[in-house]
């Protein structure tokens, strides 16, 4: 074969090879622009409840949710704009506690990070003995009782607990035990909450990455040292109060997204959390 012929082969083979790693690449590409949204067919529940005048925050504290209006209406060139202004505390309505809310060296909200706030969770219903109970203490018995029927909690599960109490929301006297609101409703509050003895068995025991349920607090109500707080916060776990709907979820096979919003260096913030069942 002559050179020129050899070099017009050459070329022949190389055009083939590029078109056919063109081909691949487009096929590459055809096939990820294909693939399905592992999330695409989730029926998502919203587990948080929405920030409004009746949204419930500890009753001492002496600020609540407001919604400035800054601008609303259609401005003089024609179109339509509105901005406003929000104004909240860290801790009310369905909120996270990040672990410095009761540990001096925890995380803060913005140094959480995102594995602690996402993943799979489990849902243990207590709400028989809480809603007879308004001063209920959830205890290693329940979680015992719980595990006997769906096996043992997994390692770096989220925890969710369904008290029932969410069906007062946001019934102030229902939902804390009093009507009042300053630091005379303090003694006066009811509801459930976690056994401190409990809350470190399931930081060091089950090793758990978050801990959330339908009350104003992980703590009961009459708490005065905040001890179930303190055991989860200690151990870098952080806190979902408040949380909504909670009887719409099955006891396992449940996966959370529990994003706050990123506050630098704050102890808490309010939450946007929603869960799909994954099983």
């Amino acid at each position: 074969m002559r050179f020129f012929e050899f070099v017009q082969v050459g070329r022949k083979v190389s055009l083939v090879l590029i078109i056919c790693a063109l081909c691949a690449c487009a096929k590459e590409e055809s096939d990820s622009s294909t693939q399905k949204d592992p999330f695409a067919a989730a029926d998502w529940i919203d587990l948080s409840y929405a920030f409004d005048s009746t949204t419930l925050y500890w009753p001492n504290n002496p600020d609540g949710f407001q919604h400035r209006v800054d601008a609303e209406g259609v401005t003089d060139l024609g179109y339509y704009y509105s901005s406003y202004t929000i104004l909240t505390p860290e801790h009310g309505g369905t909120h996270l506690d990040a672990p410095i809310h009761f540990y001096e060296k925890g995380e803060t909200v913005d140094e959480l990070p995102l594995s602690k706030l996402t993943g799979a969770a489990v849902m243990i219903d207590v709400s028989a003995l809480a809603l007879a109970d308004r001063d209920y203490l959830i205890d290693s018995a329940a979680i015992m009782n719980w595990e006997a029927e769906h096996g043992e909690i997994p390692e770096q599960a989220m925890v969710l607990f369904r008290t029932g109490f969410g069906k007062f929301y946001p019934d102030r006297e229902a939902y804390f035990g009093t009507a009042k609101t300053g630091a005379d409703a303090i003694p006066e509050l009811h509801f459930p909450g976690i056994q401190p003895e409990t809350a470190l068995w399931l930081a060091k025991s089950r090793n758990v990455k978050a801990v959330g349920l339908d009350t104003p607090s992980l703590d009961y109500g009459q708490s005065k040292d905040f001890a179930a707080h303190q055991a989860l916060m200690e151990n870098q776990i952080p806190g979902f109060e408040n949380v909504a709907n909670l009887d719409l979820l099955p006891a396992t096979g449940i996966y959370v997204i529990a994003l706050p919003m990123k506050i630098k260096g704050g102890s808490g913030g309010p939450l946007r959390i929603i869960a799909t069942v994954i099983e």
